[in-house]
């Protein structure tokens, strides 16, 4: 991996006041916040070590299920066994005969929850059965065990009704939707149908991607207990304001009730962005019993339980003159949802404003089928939508005969096409071109299955990416002691990205203090509200709170005489108004990806020799955990485009890969060189950090220029995700197309 170097930068004037160390403040000199001193290197940049780091690699640092109070009981839960239906009879018996066995919740005995936005939630509330795996029955014991064991010993009879899982093209119950995460369903600008009829040059081409899973190394586990009316969570969640304001609303309580914990996660990735059934069942478990409850959902549940990437059908039309302009450009996805609420894997919003496109049409079409709610996973809609959208682009670059990397140039738009706006900044171009020149690009023959050595063809490939910048309302509390110290509380969640580390640069950059000195509270629905940790939103929400809050600070330290006194000086902050205030420009960030692999023409197996990302992601504020998060998406698209898949049973309703022996991911041996690099960029559009979101555009493109590279080596375009070697034998046996 590629380490840049990062400029050492001394802190501005308004940023060098620094602690006065080794003597006492005394009335006639300043506190020690504002003594001066020489300036310190600028922390905003600073490839920091991560501040947990430690605690994670000595074991000190504690997940939700490891909290085990005195008393504790344990969890399991019964999922149906049936696709659609009605429960009908439940036994329990067997099940509270077992020894150690405290309760068995169904729908007949579980404490009754509030109706609330998320019905995922209404748990235990009713005898539907809505898809396979739905939990139908909570046993609870003494020992995880003996939990278990009841759990397996309840039975359940069902009245079973006609199911329908299997999402086509064709689906007689597909609509179009109002609005997706990013627009309206369906967008159209100018005449479509007659540009791509007049194009002298066009591709027309349908891609699949199946469905996906998380699996976060962490499973999703929660430990929950009741003292005096107070419920207290520890939860695997990637926000703990959001799963106190639901657990609010389900159990009719304040939120100055409810505290929930979610100090370390093992990981997310969407799955956990949202509350999951095992915090509401925990508490229930917990108030039905009188006793503390922890329950960790069992793997082979969580597909059917924690969401998943729904699986979308493209359609993709580009027309284009002989220069290589685009003059049409339609992208039409088809996808599903479940019959319990609607989720849409928005994944032709891309398509609205990647490329120059007069005339444009973009669908999302889906059907309620009786499968598991689908839900947030690491770039929903950009990962699969620029997955069809950049193997078209490739596609139309061969129709031309026009270098991929050329072509893309070609089409980088002066301003976002669907609205208007101005770009704060597009580095499109500058990434394609230093991508290129540093992955070694060029001189590249672009004839397919030319680059042969002994039974391996080998390709290169190359894609865009990009990702929204997304900033919410957060509110963070500033605090100086008076021996000199600082202390910055705000409910972020470090999902593993090194959230406390980057807070920790901002703060220590706007006070002008050693990092040493200040401390980050983080992960607690007690400390002041803020967004959970998804959508590449954190850092931009998170640090603009915090570096408006330590702003303010300073400035009463400023307005200070004479020593702080013993309780210190505290502000609170919020970003409401700057949030809710609509940018004039199109906010985004991009980059592109270039991809070698070689083809095994005896067993079709698909390696990745290299991967390059080269990326412009506004300020990067630590270089050390932002070439770790690059990385690691590049990793999860190299999985999306090889091994990844995770098809439902038509017959039984359930996904047929349930656990990590049949949900293949990268491994080591999987893994090759991984490169990653961005440009200095400059936005002053965006926040006081000037940084954008760097979480979910690393997979993003990783799995086009895989796919490019593949056409690239063997000369056949494998349109289905993931490209497998019974595919690629196939395609290989083929003619060249």
């Amino acid at each position: 991996m590629s380490h840049d170097p990062v400029p050492e930068r001394t802190a501005s004037p308004e940023l060098s006041h620094q602690y006065e160390q080794g003597r006492p403040p005394s009335p006639d000199r300043p506190t020690p916040h504002l003594a001066p001193a020489a300036p310190l290197p600028h922390p905003l940049g600073a490839p920091s070590v991560r501040r947990e780091g430690r605690e994670k690699v000595t074991g000190a640092a504690r997940y939700a299920a490891e909290y085990t109070p005195p008393g504790c009981a344990y969890a399991w839960p019964v999922p149906a066994t049936v696709a659609r239906g009605r429960i009908t009879a439940l036994d329990t018996a067997a099940a509270l005969a077992l020894p150690g066995v405290i309760a068995v919740l169904t729908h007949e005995n579980a404490p009754r929850l509030a109706s609330m936005g998320d019905p995922t939630l209404a748990l235990l509330q009713e005898d539907r059965v809505p898809h396979r795996g739905w939990y139908v029955a909570l046993a609870v014991a003494d020992t995880l065990e003996a939990a278990r064991d009841a759990a397996e010993a309840v039975h359940v009879g069902y009245a079973t009704e006609p199911h329908d899982v299997r999402i086509t093209a064709d689906h007689p119950g597909l609509y179009v939707p109002e609005e997706v995460f990013g627009g309206p369903g369906a967008r159209e600008r100018g005449d479509f149908d007659a540009a791509f009829a007049a194009a002298p040059a066009t591709v027309d081409v349908a891609y699949t991607v199946p469905p996906l899973h998380n699996h976060p190394m962490e499973p999703h586990a929660a430990t929950a207990q009741w003292t005096d009316g107070h419920l207290t969570v520890h939860d695997s969640s990637q926000g703990a304001t959001r799963v106190c304001e639901d657990l609010a609303a389900l159990f009719k309580l304040g939120t100055d009730e409810i505290t929930v914990v979610s100090e370390h996660v093992g990981g997310g990735f969407g799955a956990k962005g949202t509350p999951r059934p095992q915090v509401v069942l925990a508490a229930m478990a917990a108030r039905h019993t009188g006793r503390p409850v922890k329950l960790a959902l069992p793997r082979r549940q969580l597909p059917g339980v924690v969401g998943h990437r729904a699986p979308t059908l493209h359609r993709v039309r580009i027309g284009a003159g002989h220069d290589g302009v685009i003059t049409a450009l339609a992208h039409e996805i088809v996808t599903h949802t479940s019959t319990v609420t609607e989720f849409v894997e928005q994944a032709a919003i891309p398509a609205r404003m990647m490329y120059t496109s007069p005339h444009s049409r973009t669908v999302h079409r889906l059907a309620a089928l009786d499968v598991p709610t689908p839900s947030w996973m690491r770039a929903p809609g950009e990962a699969p939508g620029m997955y069809a959208l950049e193997s078209a682009l490739d596609e139309l670059a061969v129709v031309l005969d026009i270098d991929p990397v050329e072509l893309r140039i070609r089409n980088d738009p002066a301003t976002e096409p669907d609205t208007g706006r101005p770009f704060s900044s597009r580095h499109l171009v500058e990434c394609l071109r230093v991508g290129a020149e540093r992955f070694g690009w060029l001189p590249r023959d672009p004839r397919p299955a030319v680059r042969r050595r002994g039974d391996l063809l080998l390709g290169t490939g190359v894609a865009a990416a990009t990702y929204p910048v997304q900033i919410s309302e957060t509110e963070a509390e500033a605090h100086a002691a008076a021996d000199g110290g600082y202390r910055i509380r705000v409910n972020a969640t470090d999902i593993g990205t090194g959230a406390r580390t980057v807070l920790t640069q901002i703060a220590a950059a706007v006070l002008g203090a050693p990092e040493d000195r200040v401390q980050v509270d983080i992960g607690s629905s007690d400390l002041p509200p803020a967004v959970l940790a998804g959508g590449s939103a954190g850092t931009a929400s998170w640090g603009w709170a915090v570096h408006k809050a330590c702003t303010s600070l300073l400035a009463r330290l400023r307005a200070h005489h004479g020593p702080l006194p013993a309780e210190g000086i505290t502000v609170t902050e919020d970003t409401r108004q700057e949030t809710a205030e609509p940018s004039p420009y199109a906010r985004h960030a991009f980059g592109a990806v270039f991809a070698e692999v070689e083809v095994d023409t005896r067993t079709g197996e698909v390696r990745v020799r290299r991967l390059l990302g080269q990326y412009a992601a506004g300020r990067i504020l630590n270089p050390r955990t932002a070439r770790s998060q690059f990385v690691g998406g590049m990793i999860m698209g190299l999985g999306m485009a090889l091994m990844e898949d995770s098809a439902l049973d038509p017959v039984f309703g359930d996904f047929t890969a349930c656990d990590l022996a049949a949900y293949h991911i990268p491994a080591c041996a999987d893994v090759p060189a991984v490169e990653a690099h961005w440009l200095d960029e400059e936005d002053p559009h965006l926040n006081p950090m000037g940084s954008k979101g760097i979480g979910e555009i690393g997979i993003v493109g990783t799995p086009a220029a895989i796919g490019n590279a593949v056409w690239h080596a063997i000369g056949a375009r494998l349109r289905d995700l993931p490209l497998t070697p019974d595919r690629t034998l196939a395609a290989l046996a083929a003619p060249l197309t």
